[in-house]
């Protein structure tokens, strides 16, 4: 279970007992809906073709048959259809953190997103054991989540981060806590700096490149497609995109992917090429796409949240990730499946559904007698997000129905 150290939450008691912040739960739990449920700002294209469609469709309509004359006509056109765009497309603005809105967001996303990335940094320090980073950057760092957790796994080995924030606010409230929720404290982790603007320059590289829970901040395609190149340019080994576990932030992460595959970046500097490390065990594009009800591809990690009277004991945070690596890595486990959903241990078998090798998602029912004891035990103790050590033609062919007398 994840929990944010003891340090950054004696900061947070800090700093939200001297809030100016009335009714806190009630500015929590509005902000913690909002950034859930926000979608993409629509493309200008996007627009146009849904304005010609209803411009279309009210022309065909026999109101529009009357004898009014032209003029009278084409106003009323032109005020239906932008009267229809407002009440059916999302209204996308962008959010301005101020030094409230900062701390309401410290209070409501603070120990999810350190959970969130936790979990995801975890994977590359498991799975590569000699990847020891000097160097991150963090695109969006906000209250500091990225950094809180990197120095959790790879400690004093990590010399230098870059923080990346546009807001001023968002970046100061994110010193305080480093520095235990007052101006005069000491900085409870050393070498981080605080940028408002991107650097673009390809000469200087990052270790560790991570993006949590920004790309949504971005106004168009255009400019996601600009900043994700730029991060892609700018890292040395690991580039690490977090976003909220849902439809949305699934497919903002599936369009950085094909951005960052299939190149077309003029500034390249290292040819190295992406590979992605995680959560996919293929190179293929992901089979939850393909689905008809496109469920998105995300996973859950459990934490203590900070202690406030509303909040449980025990949270667990949703999210989507994906992780590009310079050239590939891990190359003797890549291949094994991911677990894309809740296990179900039943006596004698666990159902367990995986993304696999192939670029195909299968349901699984493992039994000692079928699949040996070692993976047996390792599917009733894995978890949603665990790797399966298997390889899946060793699982078998797919059984979605379990056998009536092995389930009573």
């Amino acid at each position: 279970m994840a929990c944010l150290p003891i340090e950054a939450q004696d900061a947070v008691e800090v700093l939200l007992k001297k809030s100016p912040v009335r009714q806190l739960e009630e500015h929590v739990t509005s902000l913690s809906n909002y950034l859930w449920s926000r979608k993409r700002p629509p493309e200008d294209r996007d627009l146009r073709e849904k304005a010609i469609e209803l411009e279309k469709k009210f022309t065909e309509n026999k109101h529009f048959q009357s004898d009014i004359n032209i003029y009278q006509k084409e106003q009323k056109l032109k005020n239906d259809v932008l009267n229809s765009l407002r009440k059916n497309i999302y209204h996308w603005q962008p959010l301005s953190y101020t030094a409230q809105i900062g701390l309401v967001y410290l209070a409501a996303r603070f120990d999810g997103g350190f959970a969130a990335v936790s979990r995801v940094l975890h994977e590359i320090y498991q799975r590569v054991p000699g990847f020891s980073p000097q160097t991150l950057m963090d695109f969006g760092s906000g209250i500091g989540s990225v950094l809180w957790a990197a120095h959790g796994i790879w400690g004093n080995n990590l010399k230098e981060y870059m923080c990346i924030d546009s807001s001023a606010s968002m970046n100061t409230l994110s010193e305080l806590i480093l520095r235990g929720g007052s101006e005069q404290g000491e900085m409870h982790i050393s070498g981080v700096h605080f940028r408002q603007f991107l650097p673009v320059s390809p000469k200087v590289q990052f270790d560790l490149v991570v993006s949590a829970y920004s790309l949504n901040e971005l106004p168009n395609f255009a400019e996601r497609e600009r900043i994700i190149q730029t991060l892609w340019r700018k890292t040395g080994g690991f580039l690490v995109l977090i976003e909220n576990g849902t439809r949305e932030g699934h497919q903002l992460l599936m369009e950085a992917r094909d951005i960052v595959l299939k190149g077309g970046d003029k500034e390249v500097w290292d040819h190295r090429p992406a590979f992605v490390f995680a959560p996919c065990p293929h190179q293929l594009e992901c089979p939850k796409l393909a689905e008809s009800s496109q469920i998105p591809c995300n996973f859950v990690q459990r934490y203590q949240p900070l202690k406030f009277s509303w909040k449980p004991s025990v949270r667990w945070e949703k999210f989507s990730y994906i992780i590009f690596s310079r050239g590939p890595v891990g190359e003797s486990d890549r291949h094994w499946p991911r677990v894309v959903g809740p296990v179900l241990c039943r006596p004698r078998h666990v159902h367990c559904n995986t993304c696999c090798s192939d670029g195909k998602l299968h349901h699984h029912v493992i039994t000692a007698k079928k699949h040996g004891k070692d993976l047996y035990r390792c599917a009733r103790i894995c978890e949603w997000g665990d790797r399966l050590p298997a390889i899946t033609s060793n699982l078998g062919p797919d059984k979605t129905v379990c056998d009536e007398k092995e389930c009573s």
